[in-house]
């Protein structure tokens, strides 16, 4: 079994039952569950202090052995506080040999980014404590692709997808979309070309989310990918002011402007149905017919 090494760079955990539930779940299943002591920690809106918050992330550095799982408590916002003072190059060395799997979304995507960005570091969008771990219900889709992407050097998620035949290959990056956002003009954002660009958010109307893709096609991040697909945005349903102007019709839009395809339809993000995407892995994306494919290669897995 796995060891699970708990960090809560980012929210409080609200919803404590939930971290215990999935701390327990994850014990009953023959793993090992360090640092529990930063589940209840708490500042304001925060999990702590700075101090503690980037301590959680920097002493990764010395986190010893093999099949270590790095799995953050929850999101909500901190992460961008703490991307100066992170010991970028130490994390790096320090996935060299025996790597860290390291798993989170939503506000870590920040960290995720930086990582890749500035060491090609490669990480998992996937789930977290409480939000999946500790749901009231495990969604065993979740978990089965958590383990899938974890254990093999090459596998695959499959989805029925919307968009244009579409085949390519290059390297599979994103995450939270508001979070991306956040770190244009700054140096944590990778700078990828011909890229396979994965997005999604939570709690954003329609045009919040166009807005943001806009921002990253005006400042040609778009363009320079190789194909976007969408997750889920959950919470963004719109209103009667909208008058027929949806998600869908946002989307309409968007591929309007690209000469590239912008897939929808996979269960990645914030719902309680999320496969694992490892941040900075080789894609082959193929999307026809049959449905949608991305296959990925080139991760850290746990050793058998």
């Amino acid at each position: 079994m796995s060891q699970f090494h708990l960090i809560a760079p980012s929210g409080y955990c609200i919803n404590q039952d939930a971290a215990q539930r999935g701390v327990q779940r994850l014990l009953e299943s023959g793993h090992r569950v360090e640092n529990q002591t930063i589940i209840p920690r708490r500042l304001q809106r925060f999990a702590g202090t700075e101090a503690q918050r980037l301590n959680d992330i920097n002493n990764l550095v010395n986190l010893k052995g093999a099949n270590q799982i790095v799995l953050a408590v929850r999101g909500g916002y901190g992460a961008s506080r703490l991307l100066e003072s992170i010991d970028w190059q130490g994390l790096a060395k320090r996935q060299q040999q025996d790597p860290l799997l390291i798993c989170g979304h939503s506000d870590f995507t920040a960290i995720q980014l930086g990582l890749l960005a500035l060491h090609n570091v490669i990480t998992f969008s996937g789930p977290m404590l409480a939000g999946n771990f500790g749901a009231p219900e495990l969604d065993g889709f979740t978990q089965e692709h958590f383990w899938r992407a974890l254990q093999n050097s090459t596998y695959s998620v499959e989805w029925q997808g919307n968009g244009p035949h579409w085949e390519c290959e290059g390297q599979l990056w994103g995450g939270n979309l508001a979070m991306l956002v956040s770190l244009i003009g700054t140096p944590w954002l990778p700078q990828i070309e011909d890229g396979i660009l994965v997005l999604e958010d939570i709690n954003e109307h329609p045009f919040r989310v166009e807005r943001m893709l806009l921002q990253l096609y005006h400042a040609g991040i778009l363009g320079r990918q190789s194909a976007i697909v969408l997750g889920s945005f959950s919470g963004s349903a719109p209103n009667d002011y909208d008058a027929g102007y949806s998600l869908e019709t946002m989307v309409d839009f968007i591929r309007s402007r690209l000469d590239i395809p912008v897939i929808t339809g996979l269960d990645f993000g914030h719902e309680q149905q999320t496969v694992t995407l490892p941040l900075g892995a080789q894609a082959t994306l193929t999307h026809n017919n049959s449905g949608s494919r991305l296959t990925l290669s080139g991760h850290p897995v746990l050793k058998a």
